[in-house]
């Protein structure tokens, strides 16, 4: 990809995350942005973009880059244009994982490894029942696998909430549409650290996923441990997945629309494609976020809401061309 349309990505997301610190229910210049990011001026725009936008951007920022990685990961391992964490029921399980942990009283350092564990389980799942069904390979089958599981990681959250308190519930359940509005500092930095560590594990196997795009006939004749490369490869993007579930809760659609886009700007190799990735999904979740404030002030959309919005006739559209 030229070096013109990276500027334009990189461009994009500064864009973006600019928007979403100045707009909101009390609206600051520019003129004032930057010295309230410094933490001078006016004690109240300090207050609003420091402590409650900068942080939320930070957030989802992190949660669209995760996601737009894992979904580039899964597409090209699986070959198969529809796969994406959420549709694959990835989310549904560590959502699970999530709220065990929560209800555990797990802290947020070891909230993703317990989201991850949800997530691993909730794709050897998929796996199952597709492979009960006749074929894995089929992305329809893999799909209403990917269905079937989601529907039963709901169904195993309800059980968990079922004794909850009134209010623990509607928290739960507002976590669940995905939201960043309650975004720290701690919070950041350990999706950072799951992000960062993950997203370079893809970057490292990200040879052997353009080896598998040839077809595993061919990538075994390559050479390729063809098995063992697709558990790696999805473990890695279960984990990052799973963090930002843990973080944000389920985001959905992101890891599929995100790297049509980029393949759109003309990335086909995965190393590019899981940055070009990273910055579009930090960008779309970014102006999701924005959208859901901005919209039915003062009331909020939540952050999942909106990206479904926007990836379910994308999903449409890509689904009937399958057919």
């Amino acid at each position: 990809m030229a070096a013109s349309r990276w500027l334009l990505l990189a461009l994009a997301l500064a864009a973006a995350a600019l928007a979403a610190v100045a707009v909101g229910t009390m609206s600051i210049p520019i003129s004032r942005l930057l010295p309230a990011i410094a933490g001078t001026g006016d004690p109240i725009a300090v207050t609003v973009i420091r402590t409650l936008r900068v942080p939320r951007v930070a957030l989802a920022a992190l949660v669209g880059a995760g996601l737009g990685m894992s979904g580039a990961a899964l597409q090209g391992t699986m070959r198969n244009p529809l796969a994406e964490p959420y549709l694959l029921g990835v989310s549904g399980g560590a959502a699970v994982g999530a709220v065990v942990a929560t209800v555990l009283g797990f802290g947020v350092v070891l909230l993703p490894l317990a989201a991850f564990a949800g997530a691993v389980a909730a794709v050897l799942a998929a796996f199952a029942v597709a492979r009960v069904a006749g074929t894995r390979g089929d992305p329809r089958v893999l799909l209403m696998a990917g269905v079937v599981v989601g529907a039963f990681a709901n169904a195993a959250i309800m059980v968990a909430l079922a004794n909850a308190e009134p209010n623990v519930v509607r928290n739960a359940l507002w976590w669940m549409m995905g939201s960043v509005s309650d975004a720290t500092w701690p919070q950041i930095a350990v999706l950072l650290a799951y992000v960062a560590v993950a997203g370079a594990a893809l970057f490292v196997v990200a040879p052997r996923v353009d080896v598998l795009a040839l077809g595993e006939d061919a990538a075994a004749g390559l050479g390729l441990e063809v098995d063992r490369a697709i558990r790696g490869v999805f473990m890695v993007a279960s984990l990052l997945a799973a963090a930002t579930v843990a973080a944000a809760g389920l985001v959905g659609f992101v890891g599929l629309v995100v790297p049509h886009l980029a393949r759109g700007m003309g990335v086909r190799r995965t190393r590019p494609l899981l940055v070009a990735s990273a910055l579009i999904g930090a960008t779309l979740v970014v102006v999701a976020d924005l959208l859901g404030r901005v919209l039915t002030p003062p009331a909020e959309l939540p952050l999942g809401a909106v990206t479904a919005l926007i990836g379910v006739p994308f999903f449409l559209v890509k689904l009937r061309r399958l057919v």
